[in-house]
Formats: C-alpha cells, structure tokens, sequence
C-alpha cells in the first residue's frame, strides 16, 4: 500500500517518470500515452483516470493564456541564447586566430554535445509521440536530406578546383592560427556554403528546440548541444569569407540573419508548432535527429578528428557528458 501511494502521488502530482508510468499502468490506471519524460515538468495528456483517485486539474483559458505567452517568451530568450554564438563566432572569426588543435577539440565536444541531443531530446521524444515507423521515417528522411545538399554545398565551395578533401565547407585552416586557408576559401564559396549548412541543419533543430519549450519538456541538452556547435561553424565560416576577401559588414550580416532566421524558428516551434498532435510532431522531431545524425558523420567528427588526432575523442566525451546532464534535469 506504501508503494501505492507513493505511485499514486508521483502520478497525480505529475512528476513521473517512465518506470512510474509503467507502474501506473500494472496498477490499473488507464491511459493511452506514457508521461514519461514530460511528466515531470506536469503534463499528461493521455492519461484519463485512476481508478478511485481524482484525475489531474486541467488549467482554466486564463491560466492557458497566461502560460502561452509565458512560454513565448521563454522561447524568445531561448532563442536568442542558442542563436547568439552566431554572431560571437562571425565577430570571432573575423579578427582572430586560434590554433587548429583547440579548434577541433570545440568541434568534438559540440559533436558530444549533440549525440546526446538527438538521442534524448529529438529522436526518443519522436518514437514516444509516433512510434518506431514514424520516428525511423523522419530519421531517414532527415539523413537523406542532409547528405545530399551537404555534397552540393561542398561541390560549391571548392568552385572549379576538383579535389577530394573532406568537407570543403568546413575549413579549419581558414581560422587556424598554423595553418594556411584551404582554396576552398580563397577561391571557392567554403564560407557561405557552411552559413547554407548551418542553416539547413539549424532550422529542424531551433523547431524541436521550440517545441520542446511549448511543451514544458525541457530542452536545456538541445539548447546546449545548439549553443555549443554553433560558435566554431560560425568562427570558421567567417573567416573562411574573411580570407575570400567579403567585408566585416558582409560577414556580420549574413550570419546575423542566419541568428534571427533560427531564433524565429524556435518561436515557430513553441508557438503554432507545439499544438500539433504527436503523431504530426514525431516527424519533424525525427527529420531534425537524422539531420543532426548527418552533419555529425559527415562533417563535424571526420574534421575534428583529422585536425585534432586521437585528443579529441576526450572532448566528444565532455561533450556527451555535459549534455546528458542537462536531459536529466
């Protein structure tokens, strides 16, 4: 009986998790989603009742008004901080140098960061919402997209010199302190096809971003795994058109843009977005994973680990720790 109760109250109270939830069900409650995660930040929109036991207050309009602007705004600021390295990163990169062996290791623990990430943030909230086939759908299709315009975009960077050389897109040796810029950089477009990239691939991202937050799921793993990758592209674009000779005005625009584009996107998410049926919302969490999943094994690891060397796994692993710890928050 003990146990009951304490079931019961983790039930009721909303602060669940999914062993609580399955519990739940064991115990006869009825129900046709798992709180799970959500739970604990005082959700549950699929359970009804417990037999014997009131079910969970629902909140009046005033109270739904009140907390959807609550929630804009919340998504405004978050916004704003996973967008922000954006531009630090393009003022950055337009005026110094770093040595090539730091910016891998920034590269490597972004990469961590985001593993985790598109694990726990984007594609298990998508299997919750939609199950196995949707989620393994979206992935696919995130990948797919990813991939293919990721190998246009470096076919733009190099311009008309044909060489096999990794992710022309992103040019270390433009940012590099010991190293000289690649061609892609001097003679190609590496600076503005990463900007594209990191468009594509941020978009999906600040949306689950946005969604998390509409939800009351949290979001702090994928506001950091954001926040973290988005200053070393950034600083590496930059002075990829830095060395292509743009001005300092041009630079700071076009990724200015990018910053509000993205921050707009995690609006986008909290707001219209969030009000979506899970099965409409597993989609887009899970194109958003294999977009992530993409860039991470095309780009960002196989380009830190050739500047970076063996080190940088120790970094990857930072990463992935320091996120994991937010998502259990």
């Amino acid at each position: 009986m003990a146990l009951h109760a304490r079931v019961m109250q983790a039930y009721v109270e909303g602060v669940s998790n999914r062993r609580v939830d399955d519990l739940v069900v064991a115990m006869g409650g009825t129900g046709g989603t798992r709180v799970s995660r959500s739970g604990r930040q005082g959700r549950s929109p699929g359970w009804t009742c417990w037999p014997g036991y009131p079910t969970r207050p629902h909140p009046s309009n005033g109270a739904k008004n009140a907390g959807s602007s609550t929630t804009m705004t919340e998504s405004l600021i978050f916004g704003v901080i996973a967008s922000s390295p954006l531009v630090l990163g393009a003022v950055a990169g337009g005026r110094l140098q770093i040595p090539k062996r730091v910016l891998a290791a920034m590269l490597a623990f972004a990469a961590g960061a985001l593993i985790t990430a598109l694990a726990f943030e984007l594609f298990e909230d998508s299997y919750e919402k939609g199950g196995i086939w949707r989620a393994a759908l979206g992935l696919s299709l995130g990948a797919i997209v990813f991939t293919v315009v990721s190998q246009r975009l470096d076919r733009l960077a190099e311009g008309h010199r044909q060489e096999d050389h990794g992710s022309e897109k992103l040019d270390i040796d433009a940012a590099a302190e010991d190293a000289a810029p690649s061609p892609a950089s001097v003679s190609g477009a590496a600076g503005l096809a990463l900007l594209a990239a990191v468009t594509l691939d941020g978009i999906p991202e600040n949306l689950a971003l946005g969604v998390s937050l509409g939800e009351g799921s949290g979001g702090l793993a994928l506001l950091a795994a954001i926040f973290v990758s988005n200053f070393p592209e950034a600083l590496v674009g930059s002075a990829s058109m830095r060395v292509q000779g743009r001005s300092q005005t041009f630079i700071m625009g076009t990724w200015a843009a990018c910053a509000v584009l993205l921050t707009l996107a995690v609006v986008l998410g909290a707001g219209p977005l969030s009000n979506a049926t899970p099965e409409t919302l597993s989609l887009p969490l899970a194109f958003a994973a294999g977009a992530v999943l993409a860039s991470l094994a095309d780009t960002l690891m196989p380009e830190a680990y050739e500047q970076g060397g063996p080190a940088v796994a120790l970094s990857t692993a930072a990463g992935f720790l320091l996120s994991f710890v937010l998502a259990t928050l």
